[in-house]
């Protein structure tokens, strides 16, 4: 199955097409149609290129998305809305579509819950506009990603082709961001182009999903291992009686028992899929036993880097045919499937947020309290995200003077102009210098130790 989007936008929806539901209203083809046509003529009657677009509600976002598409715009989509991040890519764009304003200085058009619009025809295509996304480099600085409609429409074609068996007359609720790439291919756009309706609001609680799983017979959640690590003890570990048809999970590796748990719930371990921002998705799989190897999707074609078991990768999801060599070190099998081996930059994942350790040091150390700034993923007692901070003469004083409490708050707000407070680093350290080797180098080890809950109850 190809050209499955890019039919869908150059036809746009039929009207009696549901495009999006919630506890109190509906959205349909036509009205759908009538919002994008609005909006288009405003985006056609303006100079600006390069779009900022921001909404929570996944309707609206659906609006601004299609119209900013169908009138050639570039459309950009940052990671978060902090204040840091939309100015640090100030020069990126010259509008902003949202339904509140975020940003000063720019243009604005306000994306509008308006159910009874003005009647307009779809907007007929002349050259499709591009997606743009903002990820964090290992450098530190926002990685800019582009994506075509070929690209966005190769990807969803893929992903009917491989799960649509599974998939019958489903509706698509999330609890993930449709900001992000993962939550914008599944919860957006192919949907939309396969004609399965979405909760244009995002699930934040365990009541709410069994809520729409009881009411709907066929229910496809999109969420992420954070939250269906929790999901099991929120259903009291209990085999519900209606249960999604098919749960999907990306954005960092699930736990064998947390797939247990869910299947406990729901009757089957959720559709894990592997991939990021740059190269969309990889290889999926489902963890009927521990350390289940993955598949690649059929587009995809994978090797192995002699030099340090580096994932190489060539998909029609990027924007050549030249083979890309990612940051994850893999272990390849007999069968065509691999093991993931771990990441080989320092970016992670945390709470499925993608983080640049590089970046967050890089902000911590423009504080002028701050000499040095070290961050260091914790295991134990769980997982998170520690900073060793060796300090200025005027952090020291602070630190002398308001205690430790008062300069992790400091430092936290410091952060939270670039990075959402779940990113944030959990537990802080204060040594009178960060441990290097001879060479002048961290070391891992002795990172970890300064966290050592009995050395360092004082601090």
């Amino acid at each position: 199955m190809t050209n499955l989007l890019k039919a869908w936008l150059s036809q746009g929806p039929v009207a009696q097409q549901l495009i999006s539901f919630n506890h109190h209203d509906i959205v349909t083809g036509s009205v759908f149609c009538s919002q994008v046509s609005q909006l288009h003529q405003q985006l056609m009657g303006s100079e600006e290129q390069r779009w900022l677009l921001s909404s929570d509600s996944s309707d609206l976002f659906a609006v601004g998305l299609c119209a900013g598409l169908l009138a050639g715009k570039e459309v950009i989509l940052p990671a978060n809305t902090q204040a840091g991040t939309l100015s640090e890519l100030t020069h990126e764009y010259d509008g902003v579509m949202a339904n509140m304003p975020i940003c000063e200085g720019k243009s604005f058009l306000r994306l509008d819950k308006d159910q009874n619009p003005p009647t307009g025809s779809w907007p007929q295509v002349q050259s499709y506009g591009k997606l743009v996304l903002f990820t964090s480099g290992s450098s530190g600085k926002p990685k800019r990603v582009v994506k075509t409609i070929d690209q966005l429409d190769a990807e969803v074609s893929v992903l009917e082709h491989t799960f649509a068996q599974h998939l019958p007359h489903c509706s698509v609720i999330s609890t993930v961001s449709h900001q992000h790439i993962y939550g914008l291919l599944f919860k957006i756009l192919w949907p939309l182009a396969a004609s399965r309706p979405f909760l244009s609001d995002l699930v934040e609680y365990p009541e709410t999903l069994s809520y729409y799983a009881n009411l709907f017979p066929n229910l496809c959640l999109i969420s992420s291992p954070a939250q269906l690590s929790r999901l099991p003890d929120a259903l009291d570990n209990e085999k519900q009686l209606r249960a999604p048809s098919l749960v999907f999970s990306s954005g960092g590796p699930l736990s064998f028992d947390a797939s247990k748990s869910v299947a406990n719930c729901y009757g089957q371990p959720p559709i894990e899929v592997f991939g990021s921002t740059e190269t969309g998705g990889i290889a999926y799989r489902r963890q009927h036993q521990a350390n289940a190897s993955w598949q690649t999707f059929a587009s995809i074609e994978i090797a192995q880097a002699e030099s340090d078991g580096a994932l190489m990768l060539k998909s029609p999801y990027l924007p050549d045919n030249a083979w890309l060599k990612c940051d994850d070190k893999i272990e390849l099998h007999s069968d065509g499937k691999f093991s993931l081996q771990g990441r080989l930059d320092r970016i992670i994942k945390v709470e499925e947020k993608r983080l640049s350790l590089v970046q967050m040091e890089s902000l911590l150390e423009s504080h002028p309290w701050v000499s040095k700034a070290a961050l260091v993923m914790l295991e134990q007692p769980r997982v998170q995200l520690g900073a060793a901070i060796e300090l200025s003469k005027e952090g020291a004083a602070q630190l002398e003077t308001n205690g430790k409490l008062a300069l992790n708050n400091q430092l936290k707000s410091h952060l939270l102009s670039q990075f959402e407070r779940v990113t944030l680093p959990r537990r802080w350290r204060y040594p009178d210098a960060l441990p290097l080797d001879q060479q002048g180098k961290r070391v891992q080890t002795n990172m970890l130790a300064l966290f050592d809950i009995d050395k360092f109850k004082s601090k």
